[in-house]
């Protein structure tokens, strides 16, 4: 009898993988009525599709937002794709934004359940990932009122300001040492500072005996899990391919690492529970609270597993998102020192010093006055949103959209990176202008933490409507005040005299939240107050 050598084995799959898809393809196609929806609609703009495939070959690999605009390009603003059995809009424009996300908010509201949120999220019983209904609107109340608010937001201005301050003694320390003039890695300082400010303001101290190097790893590998596309997401009848891949196997492992680690902080949260002399209270703290007191009279039902994936969301959602924020700021004023030039004067104006020195912590009550240093963040964002591609929403039912008609469970693409690229949208797309977000002094929503999205489709790097991330005023803040504290205390410039030409900012290839591809290494000149206007 013949041997199956590992290559012939794997062509096996390969065939019965394609005979597979290719049954379930044109079984779920025909069911769909055709891309007319079967009501006989004109058709929506869609690009050529490959048989069983669909158009997944056109989405190449990686940086899917820049391949979604080219081919806006060429079908228009709204237009279909079929990834495998899977029917997906696509939104390159504002306008088709607001009609998604305002209009429409309430037909669009739901969320596709993605086979690794599924497996790594208890079942998508977290905020972000969960579908649309009684309880997803119980658990977004408890985020914004009870978590995210601005109230508790300020609780945590002490912890920010310390750990901005650490930051900056680090910075100072490696300007000043034997490498003085070289190049500090400012992307590692970066997210060393904001996975300590969510860590702290997720769980305290009390993490349980997990090492905090321990729950940072865990979390870069749930992220790059949550960018995997499952063959189950795009072939619904066809899950035993993930089995067969071995990603099933990735998730469980991957799933059980993260459960430990929010099992571990939860029982350490119990043990510590009202025991007086603790330090000030963090997000799990209030989760218990809502869920021994059965919600305070709220009705709010949630139990262990519901604080588990809130306290998943706080990291997914808030480490990368805001570190990267920070660092295409810093990077994007790095390459315009033009503009580096008018915010640090600005902030050092605003900032000023106390008792002949310069200050050692820009406070946070000063942040509202700086329109330029928010400007430049605002700018950073509409060139590089933190989710390039918004997560997914899902239509609970059938439709009409600007005459086309939508079935239920077709997956909606908001592509934020191409609208805030849009040259019909804004002059000079492509530029660095911080200005274009100048809010004038006395104009409503200056200083305030939701000027960032929501009103102007233009600019949505947090989404919009009731799936818009509740968690905005936790992240700006931070990032605000971090770059308001760089730029106030030292003089940034490219390392080893490097020159400012050779200086790209390039993207890198992969991630929901895309960085720079190479780290961000600069050389820091602290402030001699004299420099300072008083």
């Amino acid at each position: 009898m013949a041997c199956v050598h590992l290559d012939d084995y794997g062509m096996l799959i390969s065939l019965l993988f394609l005979a597979a898809c290719l049954v379930a393809t044109v079984r779920s196609f025909r069911s769909s009525g055709g891309e007319r929806g079967g009501r006989g609609g004109k058709a929506i703009p869609s690009p050529p599709a490959l048989p069983v495939i669909g158009n997944l070959h056109q989405l190449g690999k990686g940086r899917f937002h820049r391949t979604l605009q080219e081919l806006s390009r060429r079908h228009g603003p709204l237009f279909l794709l079929r990834l495998g059995a899977v029917r997906v809009l696509v939104v390159s424009s504002a306008t088709m934004a607001e009609a998604v996300l305002k209009a429409q908010d309430h037909v669009f509201c739901s969320r596709p359940q993605q086979h690794t949120a599924r497996g790594t999220l208890y079942d998508c019983r977290d905020v972000a990932f969960s579908p649309y209904g009684e309880r997803w609107r119980q658990l977004r109340r408890v985020a914004a009122v009870h978590l995210l608010s601005v109230k508790r937001v300020d609780s945590f201005r002490a912890l920010r300001e310390e750990e901005v301050a650490s930051i900056l003694d680090r910075i100072r320390a490696a300007s000043c040492g034997e490498h003085r003039g070289g190049g500090i890695n400012v992307s590692e300082l970066i997210v060393s500072l904001t996975n300590t400010v969510v860590s702290r303001a997720t769980l305290g101290r009390k993490l349980g005996g997990v090492e905090p190097g321990k729950i940072r790893e865990t979390m870069i590998e749930f992220t790059n899990l949550l960018e995997t596309i499952a063959v189950s997401d795009v072939f619904p009848r066809l899950g035993w391919v993930d089995w067969a891949t071995g990603l099933d196997a990735r998730v469980k492992r991957t799933a059980s690492k993260l459960d430990d680690i929010a099992e571990k902080a939860l029982r350490e949260h119990e043990k510590s529970r009202g025991h007086e002399g603790e330090e000030a209270r963090d997000l799990m703290d209030d989760l218990l609270s809502i869920v021994n007191d059965d919600g305070g009279g709220h009705g709010y039902k949630l139990d262990r597993i519901d604080i588990k994936a809130f306290t998943l969301d706080m990291f997914i959602a808030g480490t990368d998102t805001i570190y990267k924020a920070i660092e295409w700021t810093m990077a994007e004023l790095i390459k315009n020192p033009t503009e580096m030039a008018k915010v640090q004067a600005e902030v050092r104006q605003v900032a000023g010093a106390e008792g002949g020195r310069a200050i050692a912590v820009v406070p946070e009550e000063k942040l509202g006055k700086m329109t330029l240093l928010q400007a430049a963040m605002k700018e950073a964002l509409r060139l590089h949103p933190s989710l390039p591609l918004l997560i997914p929403r899902e239509a609970i039912r059938d439709t009409e959209l600007h005459g086309y008609h939508i079935p239920a469970k077709t997956r909606v693409m908001i592509n934020a990176w191409a609208i805030g690229r849009d040259g019909e949208a804004w002059e000079d797309a492509g530029e660095f202008r911080p200005e274009r977000f100048v809010v004038h002094e006395g104009a409503a929503g200056a200083g305030d933490d939701h000027c960032y999205g929501d009103t102007d489709f233009r600019f949505i790097p947090f989404g919009a409507g009731r799936r818009g991330c509740p968690g905005v005023a936790f992240g700006t803040r931070l990032a605000e005040l971090a770059l308001a504290n760089m730029v106030y205390h030292f003089d940034w410039a490219l390392p080893d005299g490097q020159d400012l030409d050779s200086f790209q900012l390039v993207e890198a290839t992969s991630g929901l939240s895309p960085g720079l591809m190479n780290a961000l290494v600069l050389a820091a000149k602290p402030l001699k107050f004299e420099a300072v206007p008083v």
